[in-house]
C-alpha cells in the first residue's frame, strides 16, 4: 500500500508518461537521429509501459522504465525540478512547485 504523497507523485508521472501532460519531454540526440517514425514508436511504447516492479520502481513513483523499440533498448526517466529548472524539487507531489522532465534516451546514451 502506497501513501498519499507517493500516490500523487505516481499519478503525475503517469499523466506525463501516458499523455505528455504536466511536464516537459526531452529526447536525446540518439533518439532524434533515428527519425520521426522511431520517435512515434518510442512515445507509444513509453506511454503503454506497465511493467513496474521493485527492481525498476523501488519507490513506487513510476519514474523510470525501459522498452525495446525496433530492436533498440530505450530508457525513459522522470526527474523533478523547481520552476526555474536550475535545481531539484523537494516537493514532487505538488505540481505547482515541481516541473517534471521526462528524458527519453537510447540505453547506450545513459
Amino acid at each position: 500500500m502506497i501513501n498519499a504523497k507517493t500516490a500523487s507523485i505516481r499519478a503525475l508521472n503517469d499523466k506525463l508518461r501516458r499523455e505528455l501532460i504536466g511536464g516537459r519531454v526531452m529526447v536525446t540526440p540518439g533518439i532524434t537521429a533515428e527519425g520521426g517514425d522511431f520517435l512515434r514508436a518510442v512515445l507509444a511504447a513509453v506511454s503503454q509501459f506497465a511493467d513496474f516492479n521493485p527492481d525498476n520502481d523501488p519507490y513506487d513513483e513510476h519514474d523510470f522504465g525501459a522498452v525495446d523499440v525496433c530492436g533498440q533498448r530505450v530508457f525513459w526517466k522522470i526527474d523533478y525540478y523547481n520552476a526555474d529548472l536550475m535545481t531539484g524539487c523537494d516537493r514532487p507531489e505538488d505540481p505547482l512547485r515541481c516541473t517534471r522532465v521526462m528524458t527519453i534516451m537510447l540505453a547506450e546514451e545513459y
